[in-house]
């Protein structure tokens, strides 16, 4: 090969057999969520609890040989598991001379870095065994692990096995990891770390110290994030912070991820708009659905819907539209409780147009609107068209602004008054019902006459009568009562009434109709057996009980006519004809 040639070649390939050394690629973008993760526990925030029980665990020297680590995701539960691990095993790192500092035992102080934990950090440390239950659920895999926790560290302090996901363990392996659990070698530690607790044994989680890592308020994870913007260089507004705070849902390392994608949406040192991120999350532009909201509750029905059509026309997701004025409705409702002292993160125009708000509705009425909007979601999680189904949720918002409130409604009808509105005729009694029903008796006559034998038992046994009024019956079942025993009271009802009839179940202190035969008999039996006369009559008849006790009915007094005595005689002298 000729010496150019050679200089054409592959650098890679002249580097691989001794050539000069090729140049140093470009290192690899790490992505926020990854260099951002706590290196101390100083580091972790909003987990002040669990740093503090730990420090004094440590610094007593009573520390537990089990961990339980749960929460949702992203809040630091494997990153708390490595720094537990590196707390662990602290040894102070040797200095320029090569002599190793005097280690002291585990230490909750992580600053400087001490000799194992660059290795632990990264996953690479050979006493730190951390693994993924999702991936080795079976008891195979639990024993094999067992099996080398018999043999000690090979250069920490202890062997240490962190196993994330430790609800995915199988029932089996959960039942050979408990003897070792219990009484485990003083050599080895055990943390695991879950976000399904309740699939976790409770013999498991009696052996651990459990500690529960807490999402993060919207206000300091978006304090958090303005932090690591500003250490990125990263020019974001406050709005946009606020807004991904609010989609990360509390998730420290989902706020991290959205930042990292939020970031990138300008470029040259621009700033990230809140309209920007907006778009990139699908979301609506919060300042606009407070006009929603405000025109709604002011009975602006056509303002308040070419508002949320406008940000659904613009790509918002009508789902993601109402869970944001869900949002507000809740504001409004803990402004009001908290006053002054509520502050929620995003921007001052925000806070300062929900206090409005607040101020202007009454506790009663913003809690209305809260149990409209949340019905209305749940219409839109199954309506074929959910643009369609918002667009009535905000109509049902804007009509109710026109009622009175809850508190004018009940004075009102303590007063007889006539609530306001457009101009009606008084109103009218309610029409009786058509088919004789007026009462739950009626009721309970109407099936004996059509003969709705199974219904009627069913409904004298186990219907505990609240409320009989045309077109509703609220009752309550008794025990044992069967399925669907409303929904057939409802069809009987529709079926012999010109009424649609509500059936619905509430609280009561009343009877069905055979306990109350039954309270009404034994109360006859133990007055029955007050009386002397009953009294003795039983003393004296061993083994004698009352079955039951009646009137007795009146005798029949029937004066008989003459003609009727006369043909009763028999003359004496009258014979038989032979």
């Amino acid at each position: 090969m000729s010496a150019d040639d050679s200089s054409t070649g592959d650098d890679a390939t002249g580097a691989l057999f001794g050539g000069e050394d090729t140049p140093a690629r470009g290192k690899a973008y790490e992505v926020l969520a990854r260099k951002y993760r706590p290196r101390r526990f100083e580091d972790l925030i909003g987990q002040e609890a669990m740093v503090r029980t730990l420090s004094n665990a440590f610094e007593t020297g009573r520390i537990a040989h089990g961990f339980m680590l749960t929460g949702v995701r992203g809040v630091g539960k494997t990153t708390t598991a490595r720094l537990l691990a590196r707390a662990l095993n602290y040894e102070p790192k040797a200095d320029t001379k090569g002599k190793k500092g005097k280690a002291s035992g585990p230490s909750i102080h992580l600053d400087p870095p001490g000799e194992h934990c660059d290795a632990i950090m990264a996953s690479r440390h050979p006493d730190v065994l951390e693994l993924d239950a999702a991936s080795r659920t079976g008891v195979a895999d639990m024993r094999d692990l067992l099996d080398s926790a018999r043999y000690g560290p090979v250069s920490a302090r202890y062997k240490v096995y962190i196993i994330d996901e430790v609800h995915m363990l199988s029932n089996a392996s959960f039942n050979a990891l408990l003897k070792t659990l219990e009484e485990p070698p003083p050599h080895l530690k055990f943390i695991f770390a879950t976000t399904e607790i309740r699939k976790v044994p409770v013999t498991v989680l009696s052996r651990c110290q459990r500690f529960d890592l807490k999402r993060l308020d919207t206000g300091e994870l978006a304090a958090h994030l303005g932090n690591v913007a500003r250490n990125e260089g990263a020019n974001v507004s406050e709005e946009a912070l606020a807004l991904i705070a609010r989609a990360a849902e509390g998730s420290v390392r989902d706020g991290l991820s959205l930042l990292d994608q939020g970031i990138v949406q300008t470029t040259d040192g621009e700033e990230v708009s809140g309209a920007a991120v907006r778009a990139m999350l699908g979301l609506g532009d919060r300042a606009r659905l407070l006009d929603a909201v405000e025109k709604a509750v002011s009975g602006d029905a056509k303002g308040a819907l070419a508002e949320v059509r406008e940000q659904v026309a613009g790509g918002a997701d009508p789902a993601v539209i109402l869970k944001d004025i869900l949002d507000i409705a809740a504001d409004i409702s803990v402004a009001q409780v908290t006053g002054d002292d509520w502050t929620p993160a995003g921007p001052a125009d925000w806070a300062n147009r929900t206090k409005a708000l607040a101020q202007r509705l009454t506790p009663a009425q913003a809690a209305r609107n809260w149990q409209l909007l949340l019905s209305g979601y749940g219409d839109l999680q199954v309506a074929p068209d959910p643009a369609t189904a918002l667009n009535m949720v905000i109509l049902r918002l804007a009509a109710a602004s026109t009622l009175p409130s809850p508190e004018e409604a009940a004075r009102m009808i303590a007063e007889g008054a006539r609530p306001p509105g457009k101009d009606s005729p008084p109103l009218k009694a309610p029409p009786q019902v058509p088919g004789g029903i007026h009462s739950f008796a009626d009721m309970i006559a109407m099936m004996d006459a059509t003969r709705e034998v199974a219904l009627q038992v069913d409904t004298e046994r186990f219907v505990r009568p609240s409320r009989f009024e045309p077109g509703r019956l609220a009752c309550a079942l008794a025990p044992g009562a069967p399925a669907g025993l409303l929904g057939r009271l409802k069809i009987f009802l529709e079926s012999y009434s010109d009424l649609d009839w509500t059936v619905e179940e509430a609280e009561t202190d009343a009877e069905s109709m055979r306990e109350r035969e039954r309270r009404e008999k034994t109360e006859r039996i133990e007055a029955a057996m007050q009386h002397p006369l009953v009294a003795a009559t039983l003393s004296a008849i061993p083994g004698a009980v009352i079955l039951d006790v009646g009137q007795m009915p009146p005798p029949l007094e029937i004066e008989p006519s003459q003609d009727d005595v006369a043909s009763n005689i028999i003359p004496l002298k009258t014979r038989r004809p032979a």
